[in-house]
């Protein structure tokens, strides 16, 4: 009788602690509350449900605002709000059809608003190179960013992924949790000109992975050249119709762990195989800006980069807190490409107060630099045109090198909702150097619904 009053006193205490275990996920599942994973919460566990049975919904929101604090093209002071909202599904298609070892996903992008480096910052003759709202750009519209299917073979060694989706979902891949886009995401696609597009735009593609070891992988991949995808209202075109080539990379991605701390080291290589115009030479090899002439054209276009992300440091033992370190360098094609060059490097603290373990702190510097070519054209086209007052309208800014700065503070104020004041400083926008420096001071939020 005794041992069984024990028994049943610790089944007791065993579903009492899980009763409360249970009612303390019950709550975090609540909408708002700030231990869900979702804004929107757990659908009374229905959503959880579906992801069991295979289906993931994506939904959430990006929102930035940019004012000009000081200096820029026009210091008219102001601010400007952009943002994006997404709505897609990942489907585990193992769980749904049986289908093993296969994953989908379908995800659809709207964006709004206007840039404070559009309306300020740049000269309108000459814009920015960079853009301090990273969330602005490819129109105010909704596109179909993602349809894919992926599918491992041989033990997982092989991985294919096919449909529409862009390089930067694979190659050259970088985090976003900057608000300048010269921290943002694939920086090849910010500046292999108009031949590789960055998020939302999707491309026909096809990805081939071979994981040669745990830490090592290689791939390539092949992916459409269709500037006609840019253009408003052809969010959804799935036709091949204004191909002008293919965009081709290849990279080799290394994952080691230093002093039991991640790290991911990439280098790659792009070409594409439209034919591309030069930046100064007409088609009879001089200066095209004095000739008139034609520019003369080449039969492709490509180059390299390198992403380095490590971890350095843990806080008290704690790996999901320390310092981080991040670079990024992409060359370019110096016939063909306006940016020739493009390097930068970010510290990221994450953790760094007891009381906030899951905030962060930023800082980044970036330097990007226009092709040596594009200053020559620009130079003799104001000589070809006869002005040389840069107030002149008619006069074509020189540009050369910009560089960004950014520092913020990502507060994590639930699971759910990060937001990231942040300051940002712009050294001769554009590249032109008789633009002020600009100082910005913006706000990134990103929500999960």
């Amino acid at each position: 009788m005794k041992k069984k009053h024990v028994n049943a006193r610790l089944i007791c205490q065993v579903s009492a602690a899980a009763a409360l275990v249970l009612a303390g996920n019950a709550m975090a599942a609540d909408a708002f509350s700030s231990d869900s994973k979702w804004m929107t919460g757990d659908w009374g566990g229905e959503r959880t449900k579906l992801i069991e049975q295979g289906i993931d919904i994506k939904a959430d929101y990006v929102g930035e605002m940019g004012a000009n604090l000081h200096g820029g093209y026009d210091d008219d002071k102001t601010g400007r709000y952009s943002d994006q909202f997404g709505l897609g599904v990942a489907l585990d298609l193992q769980k749904l059809w049986g289908w093993d070892n296969t994953q989908a996903k379908i995800q659809l992008t709207n964006r709004n608003g206007y840039n404070i480096s559009n309306d300020r910052v740049g000269d309108p003759r000459a814009g920015t190179l960079s853009s301090s709202q990273e969330v602005y750009g490819r129109g105010h519209m909704v596109r179909l960013t993602q349809l894919w299917i992926q599918h491992q073979f041989f033990d997982n060694k092989l991985d294919v992924k096919a449909g529409y989706f862009g390089e930067g979902e694979d190659f050259n891949t970088f985090p976003c949790d900057f608000q300048n886009l010269a921290f943002c995401g694939s920086q090849v696609g910010n500046w292999a000109t108009n031949i590789w597009y960055n998020w939302p735009v999707s491309q026909a593609a096809i990805r081939v992975k071979y994981n040669i070891n745990d830490e090592l992988y290689a791939q390539i991949g092949a992916y459409n050249q269709n500037p006609s995808q840019l253009e408003h209202g052809n969010g959804f075109k799935l036709s091949g119709s204004g191909t002008k080539g293919t965009v081709l990379p290849v990279e080799l991605v290394w994952s080691p762990k230093v002093n039991s701390l991640p790290g991911e080291y990439r280098v790659g290589y792009y070409k594409s195989t439209a034919d591309a115009d030069d930046v100064r030479e007409d088609v009879n090899g001089f200066d095209a800006a004095t000739t008139g002439d034609a520019y003369k054209t080449h039969s492709s276009k490509s180059g390299y980069w390198f992403v380095a992300q490590q971890q350095l440091t843990s806080h008290n033992g704690d790996a999901t807190r320390g310092l981080n370190i991040a670079a990024n360098a992409t060359f370019h094609d110096k016939d063909t490409n306006f940016i020739d060059n493009y390097q930068s490097v970010m510290f990221v603290y994450k953790g760094p107060f007891d009381a906030r373990p899951k905030d962060d702190v930023g800082i980044g510097a970036a330097r990007i630099h226009v092709n040596d070519d594009v200053k020559k054209n620009a130079e003799l086209l104001n000589v070809s045109n006869g002005v040389s007052d840069y107030d002149n309208p008619v006069f074509s800014p020189i540009r050369e090198t910009e560089y960004n700065y950014e520092i913020n503070y990502g507060f994590h104020v639930t699971n759910w909702l990060t937001v990231r004041p942040n300051l940002q400083y712009i050294t001769h926008p554009g590249g032109v150097d008789e633009v002020d420096n600009a100082l910005v001071a913006g706000l990134k939020i990103q929500s999960t619904f």
